[in-house]
């Protein structure tokens, strides 16, 4: 059984990441860290106001195994680290961190405390992207050689997300915060990246973030992955689409169930691959799998490290305008 304190009660923690806590039978909820302990109270939960409050507590030291980060990225390293270093297992949310420096540090407590560290990005439990995985490994679609992400919505920085434009907190805006899903996608079907480059501006918004980011990615099997992102765009969009030297995979949108794959070597086909109703479940179910050393973890640090080099290489001398 491992006892889970879940750092941080906003949207994602409430919706999914405490629904998939109480609902995984290897797992419990032993504790919230909240400034608003009204926010906790539903949940008949330990509460404390920081993490140094939680770490220091004698039952924590002694009966909780685990700690899911979900703060503002601009706590997400120094909150990961202190949590490895006090023995715990971590599920930090994602982007991982700030930027690569912070990232690779937080490899190094993860590799130095011997606990498992995962990163939240769960488009990899997908089963149409484990699917669209398999089928690039057989052959489907030939040589896969171009990669097409686009994620666009509307976001005027106001509201309870208002924190994404404040780049102190967030690091970034979409392209730390929607762009990094599809890039980690790109990274887990095609490898390390071998190089990135990208485009950031404000077209629209003029907040302290960019509003728009445009992403190229280079991987060693000659694949280029694009992806791009929007915050001013008043039509949505979600579109992933994999092309190979002898057909291609459609997985629009990334968020939905269809995928569709044509071939000129085969007759391709059209699969209906729904998400889990709770998509933080599968990617908990499996890292509690993995502690228990019973299977490989999906999206551990150090895989997901390389989102973050993929945000810095593009972040590098790209002042938002």
């Amino acid at each position: 059984m491992l006892n889970w304190i879940v750092l941080g009660i906003g949207d994602i923690a409430v919706r999914r990441v405490i629904p998939a806590i109480q609902a995984e039978p290897r797992s419990r909820l032993f504790g919230i860290v909240t400034r608003d302990p009204a926010k906790a109270a539903p949940y008949k939960a330990r509460v404390w106001a920081t993490l140094d409050e939680a770490l220091a507590d004698s039952e924590v030291q002694q009966e909780v195994q685990a700690v899911y980060v979900g703060t503002p990225v601009f706590l997400h390293a120094p909150q990961t680290i202190q949590s490895l270093r006090a023995g715990k297992h971590v599920i930090c949310e994602k982007p991982m961190a700030m930027n690569e420096a912070e990232a690779r540090a937080m490899l190094r407590a993860g590799e130095e405390s011997g606990r498992t560290f995962g990163v939240a990005y769960y488009r990899r439990c997908y089963p149409k992207v484990q699917r669209a995985k398999e089928l690039l490994a057989a052959g489907a679609i030939g040589k896969p050689v171009v990669a097409e992400f686009t994620n666009h919505m509307w976001f005027d920085g106001t509201g309870s997300r208002s924190w994404l434009v404040d780049p102190a907190k967030a690091g970034g805006g979409p392209l730390f915060d929607i762009a990094s899903h599809r890039i980690d996608v790109l990274n887990f079907l095609f490898g390390q990246p071998l190089r990135a480059t990208g485009q950031l501006s404000n077209v629209v918004h003029h907040y302290a973030v960019e509003d728009n980011a445009t992403v190229m990615i280079e991987y060693a099997s000659g694949v280029r992955g694009i992806v791009d992102v929007r915050w001013h765009s008043k039509v949505s969009r979600d579109e992933c689409r994999i092309r190979g030297t002898e057909g291609e995979i459609e997985l629009s949108p990334l968020n939905g169930p269809d995928l569709v794959y044509l071939s000129t070597s085969g007759p391709g086909g059209r699969e209906s691959l729904p998400p889990h109703g709770n998509l933080h479940y599968p990617m908990l179910e499996n890292f509690v799998d993995a502690v228990e050393g019973k299977a490989t973890l999906l999206a551990g640090g150090a895989s997901s490290y390389w989102t973050d080099w993929v945000t810095e290489q593009v972040r590098r001398d790209k002042i938002p305008t």
